[in-house]
């Protein structure tokens, strides 16, 4: 019988009969794991007790907080004569590539995208105010990146960092989550205009509530719910359901998707290495040139302390970890930015959303990265989440940035006075940078007028001297 079953085969195959299908290739479940071990090696996710889930979710909660810059921006750069379409790809690369060199580099999880406040200064300051071109201005946004990589090679702004006293910058995070919150009420029209007190709250009064109101106070309880229980996820979850519910027929906020909305990226080249060198050396052009150093200096340093400090990623001396990675990370940023047409790109406060949502490495960036990758492709269904979808996840992560409010000393005014002033200064002025412009010199001079000065590192001196002159210019 031993030739039989070879007959058998031999005739079937003849007469036609299937043969047995080949085998389907199997995943590699052992690379698949492999690289998944190499990832979390690499941004040791086990000593930061965090994982690779934590940190994706972690990631889009960052994205879905500050995607709002891919429209403002667009928006408010168009008003100089610059391209729509193409300032939101510069938007985009300027955003992903500096973000995933954040999470791959420094290990941190900071996003990156042009900064609010400079844009409208280089729009309204400087095209308009001034009359120059928006091409004199992205010079000298350029310059600024390339001054701050020098600066940064030099350790002067790591330096900075760790000449900001231990209170200040227990104080700035307090401020820094102040600051998301009131950006978040704005968003939300909840904090209004308002003549008489400058601020005042939106009319909320049966039939006068803005639309904006309606869709924050909704995602503001889901999420508030969601909290309640331990939901993971739960800021995500919560601008989703605020982005459904602002769509719905009466409300509106949320836009649909535009006719001649196209899923590919736009050209960017109307905008791209647009430089003018020729007016630098200028008055105005070192007007500006200061302007932005300073601003944007004091602005990603309150950033970089605040947001590290809420995931408790500080050192023991209160540095920055890979400090130097960081700040170099941000002036090539800025550099890289200028060369697509963007005003200053900075660290954002909005990391602080996903940092509150568990992440704590470099991988959080790196999805956040991913995610405007994304959005070059998906362009009109990004633009459909409003503002006031995300504004109900930065008033909560104001709350939990009050952590560091217990560490303060309340009991020495020397401490407690310029740390409260750098803290209320954020917020009410509208500027990370105001708080420590404030908050440096009036500890210095509190130090030395009770004659305290052995307690003043050497470093601290030339920052509070620096800052103070930024009161006179």
């Amino acid at each position: 019988m031993g030739g039989s079953d070879y007959e058998v085969t031999k005739v079937d195959a003849e007469v036609g009969a299937p043969a047995a299908a080949p085998a389907k290739p199997q995943p590699n479940k052992g690379a698949v794991l492999e690289n998944r071990n190499a990832i979390e090696k690499y941004f040791d996710f086990a000593g930061h007790k965090t994982n690779l889930a934590t940190e994706a979710r972690a990631g889009v909660t960052t994205f879905l907080t500050m995607a709002y810059i891919l429209i403002v921006q667009p928006l408010m750069l168009s008003n100089a004569g610059m391209d729509f379409k193409a300032l939101f790809t510069g938007t985009a690369l300027a955003s992903m590539i500096p973000t995933l060199m954040m999470g791959v580099l420094a290990k941190l999880p900071l996003a990156l995208a042009p900064g609010m406040g400079l844009n409208a200064f280089m729009v309204y300051g400087v095209v308009f105010g001034m009359g120059r071109s928006w091409q004199f201005a992205i010079t000298c946004v350029f310059v600024e990146g390339v001054i701050f990589m020098l600066l940064t090679a030099l350790n002067i702004r790591e330096q900075l960092v760790k000449a900001i006293p231990q209170h200040i910058k227990e104080a700035m995070a307090v401020g820094v989550g102040l600051f998301i919150t009131f950006i978040g009420l704005q968003n939300g029209k909840i904090i209004v205009d308002d003549a008489a007190t400058l601020t005042g709250q939106g009319k909320i009064n049966t039939g006068e509530f803005a639309p904006e109101f309606q869709v924050t106070f909704v995602g503001l309880v889901v999420t508030s719910v969601l909290l309640a229980h331990k939901v993971k996820g739960a800021l995500m979850i919560g601008i989703i359901v605020a982005t459904i519910f602002g769509a719905f027929p009466g409300i509106e906020v949320t836009q649909g998707i535009a006719e001649d909305a196209t899923f590919a990226p736009q050209d960017v080249s109307p905008i791209l290495f647009k430089f003018e060198f020729d007016q630098l050396f200028t008055g105005d052009g070192m007007t500006v040139l200061f302007t932005m150093l300073l601003v944007d200096m004091f602005d990603t340093i309150g950033t970089l302390v605040g947001v590290c400090m809420q995931a408790e990623l500080l050192e023991a001396d209160g540095g920055i970890p890979n400090a130097k990675k960081a700040l170099f990370t941000d002036a090539f940023a800025t550099t890289l930015g200028a060369c697509m047409g963007q005003s200053p790109v900075t660290c954002y406060i909005e990391s602080a959303a996903g940092v509150e949502d568990g992440g704590r490495t470099g991988f959080t960036s790196v999805v956040t990265a991913f995610c405007f990758f994304i959005s070059l492709f998906l362009a009109p269904l990004f633009l459909m989440i409003p503002g006031a979808a995300t504004a109900p996840a930065l008033i909560i992560v104001g709350l939990f940035m009050m952590k560091p409010v217990k560490k303060l000393d309340l009991e020495d005014p020397t401490e407690a006075i310029p740390a409260f002033v750098a803290l209320i200064m954020m917020p009410l002025s509208f500027s990370i940078a105001a708080g420590l412009q404030w908050g440096i010199p009036l500890w210095v001079i509190l130090k030395l007028a009770t004659k305290r000065w052995a307690e003043v590192p050497l470093a601290t001196y030339p920052a509070a001297i620096f800052l103070g002159a930024k009161f006179f210019y």
